[in-house]
C-alpha cells in the first residue's frame, strides 16, 4: 500500500502551510550558485500543489518570499522575481486543470510591476475555481501583518466604527491577510531548520509542526503524504485532556 493510499480522507488538514527552505544549500551541495536551487525549487512547488489537489486538501499556503528576503543579494532577488513571473505563466494550466484558485498575501505593492501584473492576471483567471485555494505569501512578514491589523482596528475604534469592547479573535482575524482562510492545521518546514521565521504566527496557534531534513528542491509528493500521515497519527487536544476527547 502506498503512502497516498494510507491517508484517511476524512481526517485531512483543512489548511497546510509550507516554509520552502533549502534551495541555496541544495545548489551548494551540487557546486552550483544559489539561483540554480531556486530554479529547481519550482518543481517541488508543482509536486506539493498537485499532491494536495489530488487528495483533496482545500487550502495550501506557500512561503514564497519574505519581507526579509529583500535584503538578499540583488541578483538573487531579481532572479526570484523573474522565476515568479515565469512560474505563474507556466503553471496557470495546472491551476485551471485542477480547479485551483490562486491568491497572494503580503506587501504585494513592493513586487516589480511585471510580477504584480502577472500575479493579478492569474488570480483573476482562477478566481472561480473551487477545488483548492493556493495562497502565495510574497513580501510577507507575520509581525508586519499583525501590526497592520492593529493599526486598521485602532483607526476604526477612533472613528467609532468598532467598539473596544467588541474586539475579540474574530475581529482580529477579519483584519489579517488570511481573513478568508481557516487556521493552519499543519505547518511543514523543509531543510532541517526548526524555526517559524515570522510566518503566519497568529494563524498557527494550534497547528501541528512538521520538520523534515529534506531540502526543498527534493521535496516530492511522497514527502507531503508522509507529513500528512504523521499529522493524522497525532492527538490534537486543543487544551483538553486525552480523556475528554475520548469521552
Amino acid at each position: 500500500m502506498t503512502l497516498k493510499d494510507q491517508i484517511n480522507k476524512t481526517k485531512l488538514p483543512a489548511h497546510i502551510a509550507i516554509i520552502m527552505d533549502g534551495n541555496g544549500r541544495w545548489a551548494k551541495q551540487k557546486g552550483m550558485v544559489r539561483v540554480f536551487g531556486h530554479e529547481n525549487g519550482t518543481k517541488a512547488v508543482r509536486q506539493a500543489v498537485e499532491a494536495s489537489a489530488e487528495i483533496g486538501i482545500k487550502n495550501l499556503t506557500l512561503y514564497a518570499f519574505s519581507t526579509e528576503n529583500w535584503n538578499r543579494p540583488k541578483l538573487e532577488v531579481q532572479t526570484l522575481m523573474k522565476l515568479l513571473v515565469k512560474s505563474l505563466k507556466k503553471e496557470i494550466k495546472t491551476l485551471q486543470d485542477n480547479k485551483i484558485k490562486l491568491q497572494a498575501i503580503g506587501h504585494l505593492e513592493d513586487l516589480p510591476k511585471n510580477a504584480i501584473a502577472e500575479l493579478r492576471y492569474v488570480i483573476d483567471q482562477t478566481k472561480n475555481n473551487e477545488n483548492m485555494t493556493l495562497t502565495l505569501a510574497l513580501s510577507y512578514g507575520s509581525r508586519d501583518e499583525i501590526v497592520k491589523a492593529f493599526k486598521d482596528i485602532s483607526t476604526k475604534v477612533k472613528n467609532n466604527i468598532i467598539s473596544v469592547d467588541t474586539i475579540d479573535e474574530s475581529i482580529i482575524n477579519k483584519h489579517l491577510y488570511t481573513q478568508n482562510l481557516p487556521d493552519v492545521d499543519l505547518l511543514i518546514r523543509t531543510s532541517g531548520e526548526h524555526r517559524i521565521s515570522n510566518f503566519l504566527l497568529w494563524q498557527i496557534a494550534y497547528a501541528e509542526l512538521y520538520f523534515t531534513d529534506i531540502l526543498w528542491p527534493d521535496f516530492a509528493k511522497e514527502d507531503l503524504y508522509e507529513a500528512i500521515l504523521n499529522y493524522q497519527n497525532r492527538e490534537r487536544r486543543f487544551g483538553k485532556t486525552s480523556e475528554q476527547l475520548t469521552s
